[in-house]
């Protein structure tokens, strides 16, 4: 057993997380502290100290960055600063996202370009700069030079209603999961992504709020409910953990069942 407790640990790595102060994002970045990582937030201000404090709270250390992921040159930064700074860094996930509603034949372009730019280039300039991090480490002794996990969404599998945008740049992430898999893999990086179903977060409020779609999907979820951020816990420590070194360009959806329906 202990061996066992040992392949899903953390202990002695550093993950860098986006998206960590609220949902799916700070459930995950605590699942990781309470798996023995250090935790570096990505965040806008440093106004949100509440997953921060919670990782403090585990015996982790926590520490925090600003960047306006909306702006391509500050997100430029966030990697090259932080291996410039000292920080050995060995888990990437990327959570940040946002969504623009609108009917597809009036979709506003400014809304289009705000979408693929946080949800999907973002993204990947982190993990170009990230897996070029991790590539001048020397070659590991173990296994696993680092892990990276995107955020995908049913929506990398389906179109979705009124969030063309959305629905692009998910489908997006899972693409360049596998493209970056296909070149990584073999030099000891693991790139997958997690797509979650619907889950009861202040992203989904407006699908909630309206109960006759909210009725519609929970009644499409086998699982027979909507799910919480905590579910995505046991998901993540296994992508960033050494028991999937084998599991790569994957896309781990965690829906309550949706897909398989």
């Amino acid at each position: 057993m202990a061996s066992l407790a040992k392949l899903f640990s953390l202990e002695g790595k550093t993950a860098v997380v986006t998206g960590g102060t609220r949902g799916i994002g700070a459930a995950m970045a605590v699942a990781l502290a309470e798996a023995g990582a250090d935790i570096i937030l990505v965040q806008r201000d440093e106004s949100d100290k509440k997953t921060y404090n919670q990782i403090l709270d585990l015996g982790r250390k926590a520490t925090i960055v600003t960047a306006d992921l909306s702006d391509p040159s500050s997100v430029a930064k966030v990697i090259p600063d932080l291996a410039k700074a000292g920080h050995d860094m060995h888990i990437l996930l990327t959570s940040a996202g946002i969504q623009k509603r609108h009917p597809s034949h009036e979709f506003p372009l400014e809304d289009w370009n705000s979408v693929l730019q946080v949800n999907l280039t973002t993204v990947f300039t982190l993990c170009r700069d990230f897996g070029a991090y991790l590539l001048s480490k020397p070659e590991p002794t173990s296994r696993s030079r680092g892990s990276i996990i995107n955020i995908a969404s049913l929506l990398t599998f389906q179109g979705g209603v009124t969030v063309p945008a959305y629905a692009a740049s998910k489908g997006g992430v899972g693409q360049l999961t596998k493209a970056l898999s296909n070149e990584w893999a073999s030099k000891g990086i693991q790139v997958n992504a997690i797509a979650p179903g619907y889950i009861d977060t202040d992203m989904n409020e407006a699908l909630i709020a309206n109960e006759t779609r909210a009725r519609q999907i929970l009644e499409r979820i086998p699982a027979g409910r909507w799910g919480k951020p905590e579910d995505f816990k046991g998901a993540v420590v296994f992508l960033a953990s050494n028991a999937s070194t084998y599991v790569s360009g994957e896309v781990l959806t965690v829906d309550g069942g949706w897909m398989g329906r």
